[in-house]
């Protein structure tokens, strides 16, 4: 077991991204809730068992690399993996006379608040991240039967594009993907 207290890199930086180019990567797969924590065991993808055990507010991001071999040129790279997203559509809604529609919205937020479900509201649709089981959030969308609302579920990294850097943040946590990712001096953590 490898403990890791620190993040070496990230393999966008350019130093990193000229030595991964023709390393041996073995990916530790985290989901975007995982990816949050900053103590955990967990396994690569090729059977390396780590135990992560970053500071206290430090989180890992896509990218980030964790174990680096130079001379056998293998690295262990962090791969977040952004869960679905339901997108809940007010289109039909903004139609509606203006004591329904006002109705509807305060009901539907008030759903969702009771719920706990973070949201991000843009246009006419209010994003709210894959927290429960998909059936069980459609249950709860179904049984309040909100007048003229429609919702489906979509990729997150479907979303991530529409989303402005905190409103990615608000709905993924800081585990955005690489092609909205952040700097990687926007977290804290020690390079060797």
């Amino acid at each position: 077991m490898i403990l890791i207290e620190s993040v070496l890199g990230n393999a966008r930086e350019p130093a990193w991204k000229e030595r991964l180019n023709s390393a041996q990567i073995d990916w530790l797969v985290l989901d975007q809730w995982e990816a949050q924590k900053n103590r955990f065991r967990r396994q690569t993808s090729g059977g390396l068992e780590l135990a992560v055990a970053l500071r206290r507010n430090t989180h890992l991001h896509d990218g980030d690399v964790l174990v680096w071999d130079g001379p056998g040129a293998h690295a262990v790279v962090v791969k977040t993996e952004l869960k679905k997203v339901m997108v809940v559509d007010l289109s039909r809604v903004m139609e509606q006379k203006p004591e329904l529609m006002l109705r509807t919205c305060v009901e539907l937020g008030h759903a969702l608040g009771n719920q706990h479900w973070p949201a991000v509201v843009k246009g006419k649709k209010v994003f709210v991240p894959l927290t429960l089981d998909e059936k069980v959030m459609s249950s709860v969308m179904r049984t309040h039967a909100f007048p003229a609302v429609s919702f489906e579920f979509v990729a997150g990294s479907e979303v991530i594009p529409y989303l402005a850097p905190h409103e990615a943040r608000r709905l993924f946590g800081g585990a955005e993907m690489a092609s909205h990712a952040h700097g990687h001096d926007a977290h804290a953590h020690s390079h060797s």
